[in-house]
C-alpha cells in the first residue's frame, strides 16, 4: 500500500512538473493579472462584510436596501473589438429610508457621493449617515463606476470627472422617480473629497435637479492636484483602461474633469469646507475652485478651517470639534431643505448619531 502510494505521489508530482514545464511562459505573462484579481476578490469580501455592518449600525433606524442601476456605456471602448462597448454600465446604490416616515408625506433627499478614486460607500460613513436619517432626509449613495468591492471589471471602468458624475445623477433620479416620498424640490448634493468633487460637478453641470451642494475639502482642480501629488497619482489617470496619457500629452481632456472648469455654471447655493493642514486635497486646490467663482462674481459660502485636528477628514471623524462643524453643515441644508426634524443644537446631533 505505501509502495502503491508513493507511487502515485511520484507520478502526481510528474505530471504536474511537467504541465507546469508546459505552460511556464503562459503563467509568466499572466501572474500579474493574476495578482490584480486576487487584490479584487479581497476587496468584494471586504464589501460584504462590511454591507453586513450597516444593518448593525444603522438598521435600527433606517429601511436599507441596495439597488442595481445602469449608467452610460464607458466613455471609451476597453478594445477595438469590443461588440458592447455601448451596453450601459450597472453599478450599485445604496438607499436608506427613516423608519419613521409616513407614506402619504414627502421628504428631502440627500444625494451622498463615496470618497476616494477607487473606493467605496462604507461605513465609515455610518454616523453621518444616522445624522441625515434622524433628521428625515432620505439618502441614496451610488457606487459609482471605478469603486472598489465589486471585481476588477467595475473598478477598470473608472471615469475619473466624467461619466462617474451621471451615475451619481442617475441614482437621484432613480430615487426621484421611484419613491413617493421623495420630494423632488427638495434634493441636495453633499460629498467629501472625491466626493466633494463630484458633488461640485453635479450642482454646476445639472443645476436643475439640485436645491443646493456642500463640498467638503473637494478635490476641484486637476493641474493643481498633479502638480501637487507624486507621479503615482498620474497613473491613476494614465492606465490603459482609463484615459492613458499624462496631462502634459492631454491637457484639455484633464480640464474638462475638473470643476473649477465649470465655476461660471453656478446657479444653485453652494457651501465649500477646506482645511490649511489637509494632506490630500491640498488648501491651495480648493483655493483655486474657490478663485474661480469669485472670478466669475458667483455667490456662495465658503470656509477655510486654519489647521483643524484630522487634516483631511476634519469634519468627518468623531471628535466634538469635527460634529460640531457638521452641525454647521446641516443648519446650511437646512435652510434650502426644511427637514421635518432639524436639530436644535450640537448635542442633540451628538446623541442621534451615538446615542449618548
Amino acid at each position: 500500500m505505501k509502495i502503491k502510494s508513493s507511487l502515485y505521489i511520484l507520478c502526481t508530482l510528474s505530471f504536474f512538473l511537467f504541465s507546469m514545464f508546459e505552460t511556464t511562459q503562459v503563467e509568466a505573462q499572466t501572474i500579474d493579472e493574476y495578482v490584480k484579481d486576487d487584490i479584487h476578490k479581497q476587496d468584494e469580501i471586504i464589501k460584504k462584510i462590511d454591507d453586513i455592518l450597516w444593518y448593525q449600525k444603522v438598521g435600527n433606524i433606517a429601511h436599507i436596501d441596495k439597488v442595481r442601476l445602469t449608467g452610460s456605456a464607458r466613455w471609451k471602448p476597453k478594445s477595438s473589438d469590443d461588440k458592447f462597448a455601448a451596453n450601459p454600465l450597472q453599478f450599485y446604490a445604496y438607499t436608506f429610508v427613516p423608519k419613521n416616515i409616513r407614506k402619504n408625506n414627502k421628504y428631502p433627499l440627500i444625494v451622498l457621493p463615496h470618497s476616494g478614486i477607487h473606493a467605496d460607500f462604507s461605513t465609515y460613513y455610518a454616523h453621518i449617515v444616522r445624522e441625515l436619517i434622524s433628521q428625515g432626509y432620505i439618502i441614496v449613495s451610488a457606487e459609482y463606476r471605478g469603486s472598489t468591492g465589486y471585481g476588477r471589471g467595475v473598478y477598470e471602468n473608472i471615469d475619473y470627472g466624467g461619466l462617474e458624475n451621471e451615475d451619481v445623477l442617475v441614482s437621484r433620479d432613480y430615487m426621484v422617480e421611484n419613491y413617493d416620498i421623495v420630494d423632488s424640490n427638495r434634493v441636495a448634493i453633499i460629498g467629501w473629497s472625491h466626493g466633494g468633487m463630484i458633488s461640485l460637478m453635479n450642482i454646476l453641470r445639472y443645476p436643475d435637479k439640485y436645491k443646493c451642494a456642500f463640498a467638503g475639502v473637494p478635490v476641484s482642480d486637476l493641474e493643481s492636484r498633479l502638480t501637487s501629488h507624486d507621479e503615482s497619482y498620474e497613473a491613476y489617470f494614465k492606465a490603459e483602461y482609463h484615459i492613458g496619457e499624462g496631462i502634459k500629452e492631454n491637457p484639455t481632456e484633464y480640464k474638462r474633469r475638473s470643476p473649477s472648469n465649470y465655476a461660471s455654471l453656478l446657479q444653485k447655493p453652494l457651501l465649500i469646507h477646506t482645511n490649511t493642514n489637509d494632506n490630500d486635497v491640498y488648501v491651495e486646490e480648493v483655493i483655486c475652485m474657490i478663485d474661480s467663482l469669485k472670478a466669475h462674481k458667483k455667490q456662495f459660502e465658503y470656509k477655510i478651517f486654519e489647521n483643524s485636528p484630522g487634516g483631511h477628514g476634519f469634519d468627518r471623524i468623531d471628535t466634538k470639534v469635527a460634529t460640531d462643524i457638521r452641525f454647521t453643515i446641516y443648519k446650511f441644508l437646512e435652510r434650502y431643505l426644511n427637514p421635518p426634524k432639524p436639530f436644535k443644537s450640537a448635542k442633540e446631533m451628538r446623541r442621534a448619531a451615538y446615542l449618548f
